[in-house]
């Protein structure tokens, strides 16, 4: 896992907005879950990614998933949820790249700085659980509980560039 992600790599929403990462973090931090859809077990975590992310809505920080895909494949897997949550789209994994990652899904917390505070890959609730942690002790928040009731077992997750 890198320590800082380069702010020039350009993240584009699932409507098209495209904008360096430095623009997507000057007002807010991120928290974002990096799923890949051509996987099972990004689909096995999605439920608990989306009850984690909710928790943190109205904290100051941007909350968001980032599918490695196109638009229109992250709209077929998120359904309704394309909606509900900012969606980037990083069909090349140049975001994934940048963050160093090796295993999806990972549930990462990018500070306004480029900094990595704080990252999980896979799906290790504990991992996890320190993420949330980080964020709400940046954000003077309350972390969600993590593992909850419905939340699947732990597992090692998929290979992060494919």
């Amino acid at each position: 896992m890198a320590s800082t992600i380069a702010l020039d790599i350009n993240l584009t929403t699932i409507g098209g907005e495209s904008r360096p990462l430095e623009e997507w973090v000057t007002t807010f931090h991120l928290a974002s879950v990096v799923l890949d859809p051509y996987t099972n077990e990004s689909s096995w975590v999605l439920k608990t990614a989306t009850r984690v992310l909710d928790a943190f809505r109205g904290a100051d920080v941007r909350v968001n998933l980032v599918l490695t895909c196109p638009a229109e494949e992250a709209t077929q897997f998120l359904g309704p949820l394309a909606q509900e949550f900012l969606v980037f789209c990083d069909p090349e994994r140049a975001f994934v790249r940048g963050l160093g990652v090796d295993t999806l899904p990972a549930f990462v917390f990018v500070r306004g700085d480029g900094s990595v505070e704080a990252a999980a890959e896979g799906w290790n609730p504990a991992e996890w659980r320190a993420v949330a942690k980080a964020i709400a002790a940046n954000t003077a928040w309350t972390a969600p509980t993590i593992p909850a009731a419905g939340d699947p077992s732990p597992f090692h997750g998929t290979p992060a560039l494919g």
